[in-house]
């Protein structure tokens, strides 16, 4: 163990757990892993790492609800702000609290509202229709290549207002910011060692002059003209999107896919009635929570369900188990499009909720709908091919059968 990590164990009595959250093998099958690590109590200390961690729902719900007690400021990754330089100036949103988050925050709010969604709604739905129809035309595809990657694609870019001319680099940099998140491993210096190219046109992307003129980048930067942010801190909001909104949304749609694929009887149902699209969007990012993992930091001695934290400890909350606690959810592992998943924590909660979460819906929802028209029936046909990534779940590749309506 690291000398620092020793210095840091804790002195009270807790749980201390020998699994790695960040190992291949822990992310070939994470939730065995998660389980142990609920039931060994609320709070757990890492051995490896040297830090704390949460995997049940009441105290990882706790802490998004109290960022001035747990804050994103030090770092939402392992690395601690206060104590090591971040790789990259840290986003304006996740890594900022309260009031400094809140001025950010309203601008982004005001980008991606509702009413926002609405107007992109008819594109969407259009978008979503004309894949399923193509893909309806073969018996067998991959539901991530030929699916989950490609619709993000087809109308996020244009919503935010991208360039046609580079758009291949947004899922690298999306995978990219995810490893950072992690410790120094093989995935982290991966993600370095390529990084380049990807930050360097996304950091163009995020300038007013290469947006258009009608897209959420342009309402971003229009809060720059009302002094609400400075033009750099307008950037900084743009990439916040190009950062968070497309990795997370191929895996949530690839979690869909996938969970519907293993569950004839829940796509029969949402078949039967296509406006269960959102619930079954819904509740498969509970199941596979695409977002696995965030850490936050300390910002003063705490006592979490009985544990003593002290100022200063980095503390690991594990989305995906607590979405799996069977202390909150019955039958936790089922995949039930009927299930009541509000509170659910795949996009977080409390004042750092995923700023990109009502695209997400958007878009899941639409693409759900289009294939319970478009298709009688999908199965699995194959092995799942697991992508590995210190912060997202998901897949490579997920191959289907499928049979046109």
């Amino acid at each position: 163990m690291p000398q620092a990590a020793e210095a840091r164990r804790p002195a009270a009595k807790v749980p201390v757990s020998p699994i790695d959250p960040f190992s291949i093998d822990f992310f070939r099958n994470p939730h065995p892993a998660h389980e142990a690590v609920r039931e060994a109590g609320p709070v757990v200390w890492l051995e490896r790492y040297g830090t704390y961690a949460a995997a049940r729902y009441a105290e990882v719900k706790e802490m998004l609800g109290d960022p001035a007690t747990f804050c994103s400021s030090r770092g939402v990754g392992l690395s601690d702000f206060a104590r090591e330089t971040p790789w990259r100036p840290p986003s304006l949103v996740l890594e900022r609290d309260p009031p400094e988050h809140d001025r950010a925050r309203a601008v982004l709010n005001r980008a991606l509202s509702a009413t926002v969604m609405r107007s992109l709604r008819a594109r969407f739905v259009e978008a979503a229709e004309a894949l399923a129809g193509a893909l309806a035309r073969r018996d067998r595809f991959d539901a991530i290549a030929d699916c989950a990657e490609v619709y993000p694609m087809m109308v996020l870019p244009d919503a935010v207002g991208l360039s046609k001319v580079g758009r291949e680099h947004l899922l690298s940099y999306a995978a990219t910011v995810f490893n950072m998140f992690g410790p120094d491993n093989e995935l982290r210096r991966a993600a370095l060692t390529q990084m380049a190219p990807h930050v360097e046109w996304i950091a163009l992307q995020c300038k007013r002059e290469t947006l258009t003129g009608d897209g959420i980048g342009a309402t971003i930067h229009a809060a720059a003209d009302t002094g609400e942010v400075t033009r750099r801190e307008a950037e900084l909001l743009v990439r916040s999107i190009l950062s968070a909104g497309f990795d997370t949304t191929v895996h949530g749609i690839g979690a869909a896919m996938r969970s519907l694929a293993h569950n004839p009887d829940q796509f029969a149902a949402l078949r039967a009635d296509p406006s269960k699209a959102r619930a079954a969007f819904e509740e498969a990012v509970r199941l596979e929570s695409p977002v696995q993992t965030f850490f936050r930091t300390t910002t003063r001695d705490v006592e979490l369900s009985g544990t003593r934290i002290p100022e200063g400890a980095k503390v690991l909350m594990l989305l995906g188990a607590a979405n799996r606690d069977p202390r909150k959810w019955p039958h936790a592992d089922r995949y039930d499009i009927d299930r009541s998943t509000a509170g659910h924590v795949a996009f977080g909660a409390g004042v750092h909720m995923c700023v990109g979460q009502l695209l997400a819906r958007l878009e899941g929802e639409a693409l759900l709908a289009a294939f319970a028209r478009a298709f009688s029936a999908i199965e699995a046909d194959g092995e799942a091919e697991p992508l590995f990534n210190n912060t997202l779940r998901g897949w490579a590749r997920l191959p289907v059968k499928a049979t046109a309506a």
